[in-house]
């Protein structure tokens, strides 16, 4: 009896053995595929903007991901910066995002992009600009910017004097338009420049209105006398574009024709938009994102110049204010909204 209780033991221990050992190695299989499950990295993408209409870009860079596939909060978060047009802002949440270890910076505009990477020191940099980047100084080209920072760029402040003409054409009777800039942001100065230019060829008058802050724009506007202005002029700068609600706002108060550079200011009631679109230059600054993310080297990727401007009407907002809309620019627009 003890011998064969012996036996029947040691061929229950030897099957036992084997069982053992199978699920061990089931287990160590299933092991790398579990940890990768428990672990899947969700990048975190840091955003800093100069608010306003620029905050459109994160619906585009948003949709524009996930025509890439990936989900925000499965794939990635975001870590949103609105600064409100204020450069010292901007390069304060750079830095903050890169100690706070985001993987990525996505700057946007040019004044934004700038200070993004002149407070920060290694954390890779995709842009939105509206300005040459290496005139900036933001890569050494556009086929190898040769850095950590690169991106999609449109001439957009270069298109001051395309807009003041497209208001000369809506409202042919003007002749003095008010004009806001910030004299400290050297794009606006390039911008204002272009301005000056095309208004001396157009025989207007620019009336000149320096604002360093949304008060300033506020107050500014506030001052503006009754019939000192034909019209209302923002450059494309980030301090003012920040703050643009405001001027749609007085351009609907006191009936003044007024033209914006970008498409979302005219879904907002704006009257007319001449300019790339920002959502659109978001999307396609997505594929940037992504590759950045998946260890591309910022240095390698070439610079993305996106040549598609579009022209918006609203047809609403110029009967509210007495404006008739030349049919040959009605027929011109990419879009009208009644």
């Amino acid at each position: 009896m003890c011998r064969i209780s012996s036996e029947r033991y040691a061929e229950e221990f030897a099957v036992s053995g084997r069982r053992t050992f199978l699920s061990a190695v089931i287990v160590s299989l299933a092991a790398p595929s579990l940890v990768r499950a428990q672990t899947a990295r969700v990048y975190r993408v840091g955003i800093v903007s100069a608010g306003g209409p620029y905050e459109h870009t994160v619906d585009g860079l948003r949709d524009g991901l996930k025509e890439l596939g990936l989900e925000e909060g499965k794939q990635y978060v975001f870590h949103r910066r609105d600064t409100q047009g204020d450069l010292r802002a901007a390069e304060a949440a750079a830095k903050s995002l890169e100690q706070e270890k985001v993987d990525l910076i996505f700057a946007v505009p040019t004044t934004v992009a700038i200070a993004a990477k002149r407070a920060t020191t290694g954390v890779p940099i995709v842009f939105i600009i509206g300005s040459d980047p290496v005139a900036q100084g933001l890569v050494s080209s556009f086929a190898k910017p040769g850095g950590r920072i690169t991106g999609v760029f449109s001439f957009r402040t270069e298109l001051n004097a395309k807009r003041l003409e497209i208001l000369k054409e809506i409202a042919p009777s003007m002749r003095k338009v008010a004009i806001f800039y910030n004299p400290n942001n050297a794009i606006a100065m390039i911008g204002l420049k272009s301005t000056r230019e095309a208004a001396q060829r157009l025989g207007l008058v620019l009336i000149e209105r320096e604002v360093r802050s949304g008060d300033e724009l506020r107050a500014s506007l506030h001052a503006l006398k009754a019939g000192e202005a034909d019209a209302l002029f923002p450059v494309s700068d980030a301090t003012v574009q920040s703050h643009v609600s405001m001027l749609i706002e007085e351009s609907r108060t006191r009936m003044l024709p007024a033209i914006f550079n970008d498409d979302s200011l005219v879904a907002a009631g704006g009257l007319a938009s001449y300019g790339a679109s920002y959502y659109d230059m978001a999307r396609l600054a997505a594929k940037y994102v992504n590759r950045v993310l998946n260890g591309a080297n910022p240095a390698d990727l070439p610079v993305e110049r996106s040549e598609r401007f579009v022209l918006f009407l609203n047809a609403r907002t110029a009967r509210d204010i007495g404006i008739t809309i030349p049919q040959s620019l009605l027929l011109r627009a990419d879009e009208v909204i009644q």
